[in-house]
């Protein structure tokens, strides 16, 4: 009977442990997940981007430093690795992205375009996209650091070689609103 009540005692652990583990390792690859997410927004923003400044070019060939700035951001964020680098060259496209559409202002036949109002509006829909996948990320940053720091499944993370990760801020206030793409 000893042997019984024991062995059952051993099994709850057993599956104490299991449980705990296998939700650290859900959670850590839902954080991937979602990072991935991130990814994919900015991808496809980047990608609008050299649409987005030959189009404009064709009516404003006179502002070139304007061009520059929003090809070398978008490089610069192509190159970004790490969640504190990807989060910087997020903000300065943004910024450049903000002079490339304000200089979009002064030409109005430029914003009757057709091809250039389709651009705007994929931006302006990729850009609520990255937001959210910000969020998305951001929020399971939280349910993972939490399970990470606090009892029982702080005492299981290292068995699930899962630590706290860092949340997606953007250092520039500024930077942090979506661009203006009204016109």
């Amino acid at each position: 009977m000893k042997t019984i009540v024991v062995i059952a005692l051993l099994a709850l652990i057993a599956l104490f442990v299991i449980a705990q583990y296998n939700r650290l390792v859900r959670l850590n690859i839902t954080v991937d997940e979602a990072w991935a997410q991130i990814e994919v927004q900015l991808k496809r923003r980047a990608d609008l981007i050299p649409n987005l400044v030959e189009t404009v070019k064709g009516y404003a060939k006179h502002e070139q430093s304007t061009f520059d700035a929003v090809v070398a951001a978008r490089a610069k964020a192509t190159s970004a690795n790490t969640i504190g680098e990807v989060a910087a060259a997020d903000g300065a496209v943004t910024s450049a992205l903000r002079g490339l559409l304000a200089v979009a202002e002064a030409y109005p036949d430029l914003k009757a375009s057709a091809n250039f109002l389709s651009l705007q509006e994929e931006l302006s829909t990729t850009e609520n996209k990255v937001s959210f996948a910000r969020q998305f990320y951001n929020d399971n940053v939280r349910s993972l650091n939490q399970a990470v720091k606090t009892i029982p499944t702080s005492f299981f993370a290292g068995l699930a070689k899962v630590s706290a990760r860092a949340f997606y801020e953007i250092e520039n206030a500024a930077d942090r609103d979506v661009p203006n793409v009204k016109f």
